[in-house]
C-alpha cells in the first residue's frame, strides 16, 4: 500500500474515530440529569456541641432537645431558620426517588459557615452518596464563607427555656443579655464562622477537592489539560496554599472555583464568585473583619477577580473542543434578577432597597457570554426566575435562578441534558414535608411568652395551624411583608393609599379624568361624582371586552401587594396561590392604568408610585418561562414546555 496513502488513512480514520467516540459520549450524555439546591441554610436542629453539654429546648412532643431559633426571628427574615431542615431532607428524598445521581449547591448551604452546621450538611450528604450513590458538588456562597478566615460569631435569637431567648455565642464578652426576659449566654466555638480552610476541609468530598473517579478536575490555577491530566496531579493543584489569588495588592485570599467531569461528556463548572475586597484603611490580611462582604457578587468579579472570567474562556474552549456539555453555577446570578425592573425599582423605592446593589450590571453577562458561558445556574436572591441576554457578537447566556429551601416557594431546578444541543429544566417545588409542623408546640411556647411580656411586635400565631410546608412558607411571606416590607420598603403615602384601598375603586381610579391625587378623590368622592360614574361605566365596559366581572374585583389593596411579592419571589409558579383569573384581573387592571386617559406628565407623588409599581408588577408576570422550559445551548433559544 501506497505509504502516502496509509498515512492519510491513519489520519483520516483517528478523526473519524475519534469524533464518533465524542458524539458517542455526548449520546450517552442523553437523559442525563443533574439536580441543583440553592440557599438551603441548614443549621444541624439535632446536633451536639463539642465543647459545651448545652443541648437546645426540649420538645415535649418528641422527646428530643433541638437547637432551633425563635419564630419571630424567622418571621422577621427573608429566609426561615428551623423547617428548611426537614425542607432538605424531603428535596434528597425526592432526589433519590428520581434515581438522580448528580447534586449541585450552589452556596449558602449553612447558616454562616458554623463548625456545628457544617458536621451536619457533611453527615447528612454522606449518608445520602453512600445510600443512593449521589455525588454533591459545592460552591461557596456569602453566608459559607461569611469572610475568607475564620471569625468568633454566635446570634441571641435561638429558642430557650420558657419560651425566651437563647444567645449562643463562640467566645465570651460577646453579647450581654437582659437577665430579666433571656438565658444566660451559652459559649461554644461550634457557633463561630469558619473561613475558607474551615470549609474546604469539612466539605472536602463534595467537589471542592479531586476524587479518583472523576474523569478530570482543574481549577482556575492548574497548569495540566484534559489530555494529560493525572489525579496526582489534580492532588497537588487543589491544596489550598495552591489557589491564593491578590484580591488587592498585599491581600492574598483563596478561590476554589473548579471544574469537574464526573461522567464522559460533562462538565460541571462550580465558580466561587465571592469577592472579599479589603476595606479603607485595613492592615490585616489575615483578619476576615479586614474585608467587605462578598454578597454584592459578580460586579466586584469584574473589577477584582478578573482570573476568573480568562478561566471561563479557557475552559468554554476546551468544552468545545472536546466535545463536552459544560453547565456551569454559582453563588450569584449574572443576569438582572428583577426581570428587568430594576431601574424603575430604583426609582420608586431609591438605590438603596431591595438589594439593588446586588443587580449585575449588563458587562457582566456580555463579559461571561462572550468567554463561552451558555447556561448558569445561580442562587443568591431566594428567587425563582430566568434571564437571557445576548451579546453583540451574538453570544447568548442564560441564566438560572435557582429558588432556595428555606422562602416561598421552595423548590430546585432538574437539568435533563437531551440531544442536539437541547436541555429540559424543570422546577421541582417541595410542597409537602415530612415533620415540617415538629417544632409547633414550642413556638407555642415563645408565643405564649412573647404574650406576657406584651410583645408588640408579636407574630401570628395562625401560621401554626398550616397544614403544609408550602402553606408554611407562603404565610412566612406574608408575615414578612407585615413585619418587615410594609416598614422599610415603601413610600408612606403609598402605604398608606395601598392598604385602604379596593380593587372596584382601583378600576374606577384607573379611568378618572379628574386632575387630583388618587387619595383625594377617595376622600372626597361626592365633589367629583360625575367623573366617578363616567370612569365606572367605562371600566365595566373594559372588563366586558376582556370576559371579566366586576364582582370577581374583590381583592384588597393589601392583596395585591401580597400577590406582588409572591410573583417576585416565585415567578410563574405564584399561579398556585394568586390563580389565573386574579392574575388576568391583575393585568387588565395595569394596562387600565398605564395605557388609558391619566396624564402621567402631570402626575403628583402618588399616582406617579402607582404607575411605577405596576410597571415593576406587570414586569415581575413577565412571559419568559421560569417553570418547566427548554434551552437550545447552541442559539439561546427558550422554550416553553407544557407539563
Amino acid at each position: 500500500m501506497n505509504l502516502k496513502f496509509t498515512s492519510l488513512f491513519i489520519v483520516s480514520f483517528f478523526v473519524v474515530f475519534n469524533g464518533a467516540l465524542y458524539a458517542q459520549k455526548t449520546r450517552n450524555l442523553n437523559g442525563t440529569q443533574v439536580a441543583f439546591l440553592s440557599d438551603v441554610h441548614l443549621q444541624d436542629l439535632f446536633g451536639h456541641f463539642s465543647d459545651n453539654d448545652f443541648k437546645g429546648v426540649l420538645n415535649t412532643k418528641t422527646g428530643k432537645y433541638a437547637l432551633i431559633r425563635t419564630m419571630a426571628s424567622q418571621l422577621h427574615s427573608t429566609r426561615i431558620f428551623n423547617e428548611n431542615y426537614f425542607a432538605f431532607i424531603a428535596a434528597l428524598d425526592d432526589i433519590a426517588k428520581r434515581k438522580i445521581k448528580y447534586v449541585a449547591l450552589p452556596g449558602d448551604y449553612t447558616d454562616d459557615g458554623q463548625p456545628l452546621h457544617l458536621r451536619g450538611l457533611r453527615e447528612i450528604l454522606d449518608q445520602y452518596q453512600k445510600k443512593y450513590g449521589i455525588e454533591f458538588f459545592i460552591t461557596t456562597g456569602n453566608h459559607d464563607p461569611v469572610g475568607p478566615f475564620a471569625q468568633e460569631s454566635g446570634k441571641e435569637d435561638f429558642l430557650g427555656k420558657e419560651g425566651k431567648s437563647q444567645p449562643i455565642f463562640s467566645k465570651d464578652g460577646m453579647y450581654k443579655p437582659n437577665m430579666n426576659i433571656e438565658q444566660p449566654v451559652v459559649i461554644t466555638a461550634d457557633i463561630a464562622k469558619m473561613g475558607y480552610l474551615g470549609i474546604t476541609d469539612e466539605l472536602k468530598n463534595f467537589g471542592f477537592y479531586p476524587n479518583k473517579s472523576y474523569k478530570f478536575w482543574a481549577t482556575p490555577f492548574s497548569t495540566y489539560t484534559r489530555q494529560n491530566y493525572k489525579y496526582k496531579k489534580a492532588l497537588i493543584a487543589s491544596l489550598l496554599k495552591n489557589r491564593i489569588y491578590e484580591v488587592a495588592p498585599g491581600f492574598e485570599v483563596p478561590d476554589v472555583s473548579y471544574v469537574v467531569e464526573p461522567i464522559d461528556g460533562l462538565w460541571l463548572m462550580a465558580i466561587d464568585g465571592n469577592v472579599y475586597i479589603p476595606k479603607k484603611n485595613a492592615n490585616d490580611s489575615h483578619d476576615s473583619k479586614s474585608y467587605s462582604e462578598a454578597s454584592t457578587g459578580y460586579n466586584n468579579v469584574l473589577t477584582n477577580k478578573k482570573h476568573l472570567i480568562k478561566w471561563v474562556q479557557d475552559i468554554s474552549a476546551a468544552a468545545k473542543l472536546h466535545g463536552k456539555t459544560l453547565v456551569a453555577f454559582s453563588h450569584f446570578p449574572m443576569i438582572d434578577f428583577n426581570d428587568d425592573a430594576s431601574a424603575e425599582i430604583k426609582e420608586l423605592l431609591g438605590p438603596n432597597k431591595w438589594q439593588l446593589n446586588r443587580v449585575p450590571v449588563e458587562e457582566v453577562a456580555q463579559v461571561f457570554a462572550d468567554a463561552g458561558l451558555k447556561i448558569h445556574f445561580g442562587g443568591h436572591m431566594h428567587i425563582n426566575d430566568t434571564g437571557v441576554r445576548t451579546t453583540p457578537k451574538g453570544n447568548t447566556l442564560v441564566n438560572v435562578q435557582t429558588p432556595s429551601l428555606a422562602a416561598y416557594i421552595p423548590a430546585y431546578k432538574l437539568l435533563t441534558i437531551q440531544k442536539d444541543n437541547l436541555i429540559d429544566i424543570q422546577t421541582i417545588t417541595i410542597d409537602d414535608v415530612p415533620r415540617f409542623d415538629e417544632l409547633f408546640d414550642l413556638y407555642k411556647m415563645e408565643y405564649d411568652f412573647l404574650k406576657s411580656q406584651n410583645d408588640k411586635d408579636i407574630w401570628n400565631i395562625d401560621i401554626l395551624k398550616t397544614k403544609s410546608y408550602h402553606d408554611f412558607t407562603d404565610f412566612h411571606l406574608r408575615e414578612l411583608v407585615r413585619l418587615r416590607f410594609l416598614r422599610d420598603d415603601w413610600p408612606s403615602a403609598f402605604k398608606d393609599f395601598i392598604l385602604n384601598v379596593s380593587a372596584k375603586d382601583l378600576l374606577v381610579l384607573a379611568n378618572i379624568k379628574a386632575d387630583k391625587d388618587f387619595d383625594v378623590i377617595l376622600k372626597n368622592k361626592d365633589q367629583f361624582q360625575r367623573e366617578w360614574n363616567d370612569a365606572e361605566m367605562k371600566s365595566e365596559q373594559i372588563l366586558r371586552q376582556n370576559n371579566l366581572k366586576k364582582e370577581g374585583f374583590n381583592w384588597t389593596g393589601n392583596d395585591l401587594l401580597i400577590d406582588f411579592y409572591r410573583f417576585r419571589s416565585a415567578d410563574e409558579l405564584a399561579l398556585a396561590d394568586v390563580g389565573t383569573q386574579r392574575a388576568k384581573e391583575y393585568k387588565v387592571l395595569s394596562n387600565l392604568f398605564l395605557e388609558g386617559s391619566i396624564d402621567f406628565s402631570k402626575d403628583t407623588s402618588l399616582q406617579k408610585q402607582i404607575k411605577l409599581f405596576l410597571i415593576i408588577f406587570n414586569k415581575f408576570m413577565h412571559e419568559v418561562p421560569a417553570d418547566n422550559f427548554s434551552v437550545d445551548l447552541k442559539t439561546g433559544e427558550i422554550i416553553r414546555n407544557v407539563r
